[in-house]
This record gives structure tokens, C-alpha cells and sequence, in this order.
């Protein structure tokens, strides 16, 4: 299905334009805006029938260090580069680090002063690698403020909708506020009166539009850098494959998509910019880079990497770090009631809550449970006698924890039990050695296995994994649960488990580029051709610092994409 926001789109003749943005994700929805308030004249080209990609799913979070938004943070630009540089452990290019950490401040500046985006400092937030020397616990990860998609009107059915298993009452989008509230609706007559005018406007909006029209997180980005964008009139067409590059005497000076079944070519005065989203839905650079066990995943699924096998055939460099080829995370199937998969991340709700634990087939426990999501995932890949012994692991807990916490897709409250053990989703038992024999797991080790469990939560120090050992793992616990908000006996029967599996999140390999985001084909840029977002090597290698390592790098580049391209202008002029 074909949407326009493009007040010029009923000429079909051939384009001309100063540059095409491929992808209509936030790095390329970024880059059209950077563009449009530089005075470029750009096309946005989504294949998809909506705007937001991946990052319409994704929490929204921007990892940024220095902005102006977090002043007081105590956080400097040296401590900024040496975290870094510790945590990617020197894979990925330091030019490619030095950029971003210098341009980040001002392309946030940029778009609070000149857009609708409306950010701020997520208040005690630490650095995923939070025993490292200069992390900081808050100050570098940036969210996004609600929006009223109301203000979008018809546009706001360009927005990709969020995952459905991440909202209440048939579609209510809910942030971590939102959420603090709600759960304490009973208690406090603040969170009561928020609680009662989230509802109320929801009920509004359903009555009105299809969806929720509260966007908050990766919608609530997507909203705003979408707004920014009809603002300026800048054309975005969906439902538009761009199918080639075009290159003219060694110079990328178009592309060639297909719109309305036809091919268009449109040519670019200053370049094309791919953000396609990287390539992990492209089957030959799939199979390449992903493991085949590697099955599911939360992603928008609309990564499908043509552009990046066309960039490599004018000779750009395709690029990994020894380590992974993709960021990973522990994830839970279910099948919907229409006949579709829900895929839920777990990425920071249940794991590492007091009263749960992960194990393994044999039903021994194999990392520490309150690690960060991309870590936890690599635990699950990793090689071992006979293959991958940890690529299927149980999360059990109790019922006291499933109560309090929820379990994956099973919310906080235990409602809804009844569905989920039906279908197989959720696994109980009256004891652990009935709930081993449900999961086919030896009894004696799981039985073992809790007991030591509940030795940690006794004394507070797990001293097989160290659970709960940095600021950001106790970040992930039940502060009221002391004096380790992570551990607390596993104890109240019924028991209850969830499968989890790994599943690719984010490309960590992509298209090399030199730090104003051009394309590499061996150490020279190719001219006209720019990368960002995912389809751009990730800044981070294999490492994953913190929230928000994805989107702030592509708001980031995106930035330098355009002011490289602009820079440009007298060159193509034929001026010195």
C-alpha cells in the first residue's frame, strides 16, 4: 500500500532533487530533516507502508553524551571517549568514535531549537558497563517526550504502530512513568488522577482513530521527526522500493525505485544516503552473519539490505568486528489469536527481578542473569560441547515474583494466566521437581540449582555470576528488596517458566564509512553514496555501552551525512 505525504507527487516524470534519503526509519526520517533545515530540496523513499522502521518499536532512546540536556551530569567529553573506548576495547574506528562523541551535542541542539523533537536526560539511567572506569549513572541517555499524534491527522497512520504485547487496553501506548503510575493507582491519589486521564484520553482517541494517538518511546520519535517533516514539506513516499544505484562516471547520482509498479529514476545533485535499516532480513547476508538456530526476532522485519548489496557491487567495503555481526537480546514466541507471532524482548522487566532465575536444558544457570540484553544474548550463543548448550534456557520464577513483576508477555498481576498456560507460552507447576519434569529438565540439577539460588538471595552476594554487582544490574532490581535488589528466594510454589531464545535486535556489521558517513570503497569514499543507522558499520563494534547505542549514533551521522553532502555543493558547481 502506497501513502504520500508529497504535495508535488502527482508529476511522475523523472525526479531531480539535491538528495535521496533510502529509508524511512529514524536515521533516514533524521536525515531528511537535517537536510530540509540546511535548504536541501530531498525525497524520503520507505519501501514499507510506514514511516518509523525499527525504531517505531524500540524504546527510543538515545545514547548522546555531553548535550546541553544533561548539565550538572558531572560528565565531560574525556570521560565520554575513555568509557568508550574501554567499552568497545578498541574495535571499532576510533575516528568513527571521536566524531560522534564531538557531533552529538550539536545535532541535539539542532533539533530541539529547529524541530518538534523534544528530548530530555533520562533521569538515573546508568551506562550498561557500569563497573567500567568513567561510566556515569545518568546524563548520556536521552528520551523522547510524549507526542499528540493528533497533531499528525491523517499522518498518523504512516506511523508503524508498536509492538501490541508493549501496550494495555487494545492499544494504549505506556512509558516507564505511565507505568509506575498505573501500578501504583491504588496507593497514591497522584498516580490514581495520571492513571484516570491516560484513560480517559485513550478512550477519547479510540473513538476517533484507529489507535492510541499518545505516542510515547520510538513512536513518540518517529512522531515528531515526522511532523517536522510535513512541516517543511519535505515529500516522503511509502510503498516505494528503491530497487539501484545509479552511478555516473565513478559519482552515485540516483536511484532508480519502483513506484506505483513502475520503474522512476531519480537523480540526486548531491549524493544518496542509505538508511535501509542493515541487513538482517536479506537472506544471503542473513545466513552470511546470523546463526540458523537464530529463528525470531523483534525487529520491524523490514531490513532487507538490496541497497547495501548494491553499494558492495561498486566496490564499498562490507565490514564486522571479530565479535558478533549483530546485537542480540533473549526473547519469548507466542502465537496471537489472528494467526501471527508475537515476539516479546525481555529486556529489562523480569530477568533480573528478585525471586527469578535462567537455566539452561540441563537446568544449571550459565551467566548472570542481570547482565545487559546484548550480553546476555552472546551467553546464549556461545559455543560449547555439542554445539550451542545455551541457545534455549527456561526463565522460572515464583509465584510472589510473577505477581509482582509479571513474566514476558504476563503482566504484572498474574491476569490472563489462564490464556498463556493453554497455549503453551507459560509452564507451571506445584514444585520445582514437577515443573523440571514439564521442561524436561533433570530434577536433582534444578532443585540444586535453586537451592544455591536462594543461598545468594540469603547473604545478598551471588558468587557463582555476581548478579546484581554493577549500578546498572541493581538498576534492573526492586529497590525495595535489599541489600541485593536482584536476588530474593524463589520459594512461593507455584512455579512458573518461560521459554526464552536469542534474536538478532540491531547490524553491527554494515557498509564501512569515514566519519562524515560517506561509503568506503577500500580507504576513499565513494562520491555521491553515504551511509547511516544500521546500514553504517556500527561506531560501537560489537560492544554495547548503553541504551540507545543504535539511534544515537544513526541522529548523530545522519547530521554529518548532511553537512558532508551540503559541503559538497561547491564542488559539484565545478568552484574551488
Amino acid at each position: 500500500m502506497k501513502r504520500d505525504l508529497d504535495p508535488r507527487a502527482a508529476s511522475p516524470a523523472v525526479r531531480e532533487v539535491d538528495l535521496v534519503v533510502c529509508g524511512a526509519g529514524a536515521a533516514g526520517m533524521a536525515t531528511a530533516l537535517f537536510a530540509a533545515l540546511e535548504g536541501l530540496d530531498v525525497l524520503l523513499l520507505e519501501q514499507s507502508r510506514w514511516v518509523g522502521g525499527t525504531s517505531a518499536l524500540a524504546a527510543g532512546a538515545l545514547w548522546i553524551p555531553n548535550t546541553h540536556l544533561a548539565a550538572g551530569s558531572g560528565d565531560t567529553p574525556a570521560r565520554a571517549a575513555h568509557y568508550l573506548e574501554l567499552a568497545t576495547g578498541g574495535r571499532s574506528p576510533a575516528a568513527l568514535r571521536e566524531r560522534f562523541l564531538a557531533l552529538g551535542p550539536q545535532a541535539v541542539r539542532c533539533l530541539e531549537d529547529h524541530t518538534e523533537v523534544r528530548l530530555r536526560a533520562f533521569p538515573h539511567h546508568p551506562d550498561y558497563l557500569a563497573e567500567l572506569p568513567d561510566a556515569t549513572t545518568w546524563g548520556r541517555v536521552l528520551e523522547c517526550l510524549p507526542f499528540d499524534g493528533r497533531q499528525l491527522g491523517p499522518a498518523l497512520a504512516l506511523v508503524r504502530p508498536p509492538i501490541p504485547e508493549f501496550t494495555i487496553l487494545g492499544g494504549m501506548m505506556v512509558d516507564r512513568i505511565d507505568i509506575g503510575h498505573l501500578l501504583n493507582a491504588t496507593r497514591s491519589r497522584a498516580s490514581f488522577l495520571h492513571a484516570a486521564r491516560l484513560l480517559l484520553r485513550h478512550a477519547g482517541d479510540r473513538l476517533r482513530h484507529p489507535r492510541g494517538a499518545r505516542l510515547v518511546m520510538g513512536n513518540a520519535l518517529v512522531g515528531r521527526l515526522l511532523q517536522s517533516l510535513r512541516q517543511r514539506q519535505v515529500p516522503i513516499w511509502t510503498g516505494t522500493p528503491v530497487q539501484q544505484l545509479v552511478q555516473t562516471a565513478g559519482r552515485v547520482t540516483g536511484v532508480v525505485a519502483l513506484r506505483d509498479g513502475q520503474p522512476l529514476e531519480v537523480k540526486a545533485r548531491l549524493g544518496v544516503v542509505l538508511a535501509g535499516g542493515g541487513f538482517n532480513d536479506h537472506p544471503g547476508l542473513r545466513s552470511q552473519f546470523i546463526p540458523a538456530d537464530v529463528t525470531h526476532s523483534p525487529r520491524a522485519g523490514c531490513a532487507i539490505g538490496t541497497l547495501l548489496q548494491e553499494a558492495i557491487g561498486l566496490g564499498a567495503r562490507f565490514v564486522r568486528p571479530a565479535g558478533s555481526a549483530a546485537f542480540w537480546a533473549p526473547v519469548s514466541v507466542h502465537r496471537r489469536g489472528d494467526g501471527s507471532t508475537a515476539v516479546f524482548p525481555h529486556f529489562v522487566l523480569d530477568r533480573a527481578k528478585p525471586g527469578t532465575v535462567v537455566v539452561n536444558a540441563a537446568g544449571e544457570r550459565f551467566l548472570n542473569e542481570s547482565l545487559s540484553y546484548h550480553q546476555f544474548g552472546e551467553r546464549m550463543l556461545a559455543e560449547g560441547p555439542g554445539g550451542r548448550p545455551n541457545a534455549v534456557a527456561w526463565l522460572i520464577a515464583d509465584q510472589r515474583a510473577l505477581t509482582r513483576y509479571g513474566l514476558g508477555m504476563v503482566r504484572p498481576g498474574g491476569r490472563s494466566l489462564a490464556h498463556y498456560l493453554r497455549e503453551g507460552y507459560l509452564v507451571r507447576a506445584p514444585s520445582i521437581a514437577a515443573l523440571a519434569g514439564q521442561l524436561g529438565i533433570d530434577a536433582a540439577a534444578l532443585q540444586r540449582t535453586i537451592e544455591r539460588m536462594n543461598g545468594h538471595a540469603r547473604t545478598g552476594v551471588d558468587t557463582e555470576f555476581q548478579r546484581g554487582s554493577s549500578a546498572y544490574q541493581r538498576n534492573l532490581g526492586d529497590p525495595a528488596v535489599q541489600p541485593n535488589p536482584t536476588l530474593a528466594p524463589i520459594a512461593q510454589a507455584p512455579y512458573y517458566a518461560v521459554r526464552l531464545q536469542p534474536a538478532d535486535i540491531a547490524a553491527i556489521a554494515g557498509l564501512a564509512t569515514d566519519p562524515e558517513a560517506r561509503v568506503l570503497r577500500g580507504d576513499a569514499p565513494i562520491a555521491g553514496l553515504y551511509a547511516v543507522g544500521n546500514d553504517m558499520q556500527s561506531v560501537m563494534g560489537d560492544a554495547y555501552p548503553g541504551p540507545g547505542i543504535n539511534l544515537g549514533p544513526a541522529l548523530v551521522f545522519a547530521y554529518a551525512a548532511v553537512q558532508a553532502a551540503k559541503a559538497s555543493i561547491p564542488l559539484q558547481a565545478g568552484t574551488p
